[in-house]
C-alpha cells in the first residue's frame, strides 16, 4: 500500500501545486484586410484572406 498524506492539503498549497494547469488567454491578431480579430498564422474565417491574398471563400455564417 502506498504512503498517504496524514493531513488534508490546504487549498492554497493545492493551487500552488496545480499552477501549471491554468488556462492561458488566446493570442489574437487583427486581420489586415477586414480588421477583425483572428488566430495568428491562420486564414481569417471572416474574409478568407491569409498573408495578403484570398485563399478560401469566406464562410456564409461568419460574415455577420
Amino acid at each position: 500500500m502506498p504512503p498517504l498524506p496524514k493531513r488534508k492539503y490546504a487549498s492554497a498549497r493545492r493551487g500552488d501545486r496545480r499552477q501549471h494547469l491554468r488556462l492561458d488567454q488566446v493570442n489574437m491578431t487583427e486581420c489586415p484586410n477586414c480588421h477583425r480579430m483572428r488566430l495568428p498564422h491562420h486564414v481569417c474565417p471572416f474574409c478568407g484572406h491569409y498573408r495578403g491574398r484570398q485563399v478560401v471563400a469566406p464562410k456564409a455564417g461568419a460574415a455577420q
